[in-house]
């Protein structure tokens, strides 16, 4: 059980290693991508990216920290059926945390008001061509959430502790659309696999907070 000053430190301590919400605050911990276990296939001069947002959900239960997390929808035309964090692509003239809380209620129904913007995490550039901003916040338990159908089939948590644990952290392969062979992070929780650009995000964050450098 975590008491409410454990919690308030825990709280405190997460949003010290985070960078602050300002736009066009410059990264303290520079940026990661799909090409971070393969460093020699990331492309050598890459295309202006879009720009988009996701949402790092911390729901304070009593037990501890989890991380909300979906189900892309069997009928979206891309990566679909995979684990992902909230979020989409920016609207013109909108900053990460509006687009990430935008995006979380859209998908999943998540009061912007119930949400305690912690601050933002390590930039991730996908080879889908996103720059992605990874926006932290913290969640009281019980907030009530709805899959929208046409974007998510299901919606659940995954204990912040066994995301931020690097034993759970696999290195798998696969074969990108372009025929090259490339390694990801991988993270089974039950029995939901965690991979690609998500697991990524994920591992990015453990690397900040804990200091960890890039295996």
């Amino acid at each position: 059980m975590t008491g409410p000053a454990e919690s308030a430190k825990l709280r405190a301590w997460i949003s010290g290693h985070l960078d602050p919400l300002e736009q066009g605050a410059a990264p303290s911990w520079g940026v990661r991508s799909d090409f971070d276990l393969d460093p020699h296939l990331a492309p050598v001069n890459l295309d202006p990216l879009a720009a988009a947002a996701v949402l790092i959900g911390l729901v304070e239960h009593p037990h501890g920290l989890s991380v909300i997390l979906t189900r892309r929808s069997d009928t979206l035309r891309r990566h679909t059926g995979q684990v992902a964090l909230p979020g989409g692509r920016c609207d013109a003239g909108e900053a990460p945390w509006e687009t990430a809380l935008r995006e979380a209620q859209e998908e999943i129904g998540l009061d912007p008001a119930l949400v305690t913007l912690a601050g933002l995490s390590t930039p991730y550039r996908t080879g889908t061509g996103y720059h992605v901003i990874p926006v932290v916040g913290f969640i009281a338990p019980g907030a009530p959430l709805k899959a929208n159908p046409h974007e998510v089939a299901d919606i659940f948590e995954t204990p912040f502790g066994f995301l931020m644990d690097p034993v759970n952290h696999q290195q798998r392969e696969g074969v990108a659309p372009s025929g090259e062979t490339r390694r990801f992070y991988a993270m089974t929780w039950e029995d939901r696999l965690i991979w690609g650009a998500t697991a990524g995000m994920l591992r990015a964050l453990y690397d900040r907070l804990y200091g960890a450098a890039l295996a």
